[in-house]
């Protein structure tokens, strides 16, 4: 049975929750925010986050939650299908703005999921998960990477486009197509772009500093990237009063809000500039954390606070665009005490803040260090209802349910890591094992820039004694290399890490690829890209 505790143990005489019962759901999904940014988490940091803190004084928080990847794309498609995105088409790397739908036709989200249930559902935000635009005659998009400069005119942007968010299981979409560093910079409402980007524009990759801009693009006539946080905001607020009525007459609704903040570009409004005496990413993570209490507060004023299950997190780590020489100095440490940060397979890149809340059902000011991932929402959505998903879907999405009412999980949950060039980790209790060499990522040892044919091939970390990372004790407990190895193995061939029939990935697998790669010499490498 893939729900771990069924709600029908919680509720006497009913098989699942009530229709006035069934809570709202909200999932709020931060881009960059580092583990160490939140004073709920990182108490000796230099910000303060009291929206964010209040949400963990009012529910759970989770200080051992993981995204299924250290970058976006792959997360973000973690969260919608409660599937490992390295089991997709998508190996490495992230989408661009102008790459098509990366989930697959007939594959159930959990947005789909919740629509067949009777909930009303809205994305609002960044997707970042591909969208089939109407390509211009003869032109060509980047299909799993970023569209390269001389593809960003291959759209007809007038053309509504196929298989967005509206298509995977919500009823509405408003936000940006990928990143707010990628083509095109315009809104788009449902299946098309609200205006044409009839403009090419870049902008300051840090507001108010020459040099560094984002790509240069399509942009819709007045289009600023400082307004792009406020707008979704304004939006959520107003998805949620629209709702409010039906959701007290028994029709729920579930949000998905995936913001593009505190990404790059890096420009927080004039108001807040200077606000955190850090420097311009201090000064956008308060303002994201304000822009979360304008949320709570539509909550709270529409009456649905009490059964709404929100759940408040990032896509991965923090991002070294917010200038960690800069913030390290004046003792603020986006990464907290985790080794790394985004694209890296080391903690920083992908243990992140999780945040849950839903007062009429979970004790307040709660703390699990319950091994998570940002998939298991999928079934814990399931578990909530008292339904049991098919073999089908949601394969490596386990219910934390039982976390939210304080009662014992599994403690031999594994959970995979994935690193921005492909590189596979694998984490089970205290026992981390990474089959790489390097970072993964960009932290040194950096994969095609630091030679690290002198390291080891795998590096294995007791997270226990060794939370930093610091020692590779892999020679020391090769029954545990050898154990840790056969499992994740055996999530690939059985396509799932959870009970259930087998299924299939939509590509071979090699978890030994990116490692392997990363640990041929540079100049072998260098050697052999001059003779290809």
């Amino acid at each position: 049975m893939r729900c771990l505790i069924s709600l029908l143990a919680l509720t006497i005489g009913a098989p699942s929750l009530a229709a006035a019962d069934r809570p709202n759901m909200v999932f709020v999904l931060c881009d960059d925010l580092g583990y160490g940014d939140l004073s709920c988490m990182n108490p000796d940091g230099r910000l303060k986050t009291p929206h964010f803190d209040r949400v963990a004084a009012e529910g759970v928080k989770f200080t051992d939650a993981h995204t299924g990847s250290a970058v976006c794309s792959p997360t973000r498609y973690g969260v919608m299908t409660g599937r490992y995105a390295w089991r997709s088409r998508l190996q490495s790397g992230v989408l661009g703005g102008l790459s098509p739908r990366l989930i697959e036709p007939g594959r159930m989200t959990v947005a789909s999921f919740l629509k067949e249930r009777g909930y009303h559902t809205a994305c609002i935000g960044k997707w970042h998960l591909g969208i089939d635009w109407v390509k211009l005659p003869g032109r060509q998009v980047a299909e799993l990477n970023i569209e390269s400069p001389d593809q960003v005119h291959n759209v007809d942007y007038s053309q509504p486009f196929t298989n967005g968010p509206t298509a995977v299981g919500f009823d509405e979409y408003f936000g940006i197509s990928a990143s707010l560093d990628m083509v095109p910079y315009t809104f788009l409402r449902n299946d098309r772009v609200t205006a044409l980007p009839t403009e090419d524009k870049s902008f300051e990759m840090i507001v108010g500093r020459a040099g560094a801009t984002t790509r240069l693009g399509p942009t819709a006539p007045g289009f600023h990237a400082d307004q792009v946080l406020p707008a979704l905001t304004a939006e959520a607020v107003k998805y949620i009063g629209s709702r409010a009525a039906d959701a007290k007459q028994g029709k729920p609704f579930f949000l998905y809000l995936p913001y593009a903040s505190p990404h790059t570009p890096i420009q927080p409004t004039n108001e807040w500039r200077g606000k955190s005496g850090l420097n311009e990413y201090g000064d956008f993570v308060l303002q994201q954390d304000a822009c979360l209490g304008e949320v709570l507060k539509a909550l709270d004023d529409h009456g649905l606070a009490d059964n709404t299950l929100l759940v408040i997190t990032s896509d991965n780590g923090c991002s070294p665009q917010a200038k960690y020489d800069e913030l390290l100095p004046k003792g603020h440490n986006p990464s907290y005490i985790f080794r790394g940060t985004k694209a890296d397979i080391f903690e920083g890149g992908h243990r992140v803040p999780h945040l849950v809340r839903w007062p009429a059902k979970i004790a307040r000011g709660q703390s699990t260090d319950r091994l998570t991932c940002l998939g298991d929402f999928f079934a814990t959505c399931a578990d909530i209802l008292g339904e049991t998903l098919p073999d089908n879907v949601a394969e490596d999405s386990v219910s934390y349910l039982p976390a939210l009412l304080g009662q014992p999980s599994s403690a031999d949950r594994a959970v995979v890591h994935h690193s921005i060039n492909g590189s596979f980790a694998i984490r089970q209790g205290d026992w981390k094992l990474a089959l790489c060499p390097g970072s993964g990522g960009w932290s040194a040892p950096r994969p095609g820039v630091h030679d690290t044919t002198d390291q080891p091939l795998v590096q294995l970390y007791n997270l226990k004694v060794d939370v930093g990372e610091t020692k590779n004790v892999q020679g020391d407990h090769p029954e545990v290399v050898s154990r840790l190895t056969k499992l994740l193995e055996s999530f690939v061939a059985q396509g799932r890490s959870t009970p259930g029939l087998p299924q299939s990935n939509a590509v071979e697998v090699d978890i030994w690829k990116a490692g392997k790669a990363a640990h041929q010499p540079v100049a072998a490498k260098a050697k052999k890209k001059k003779k290809s």
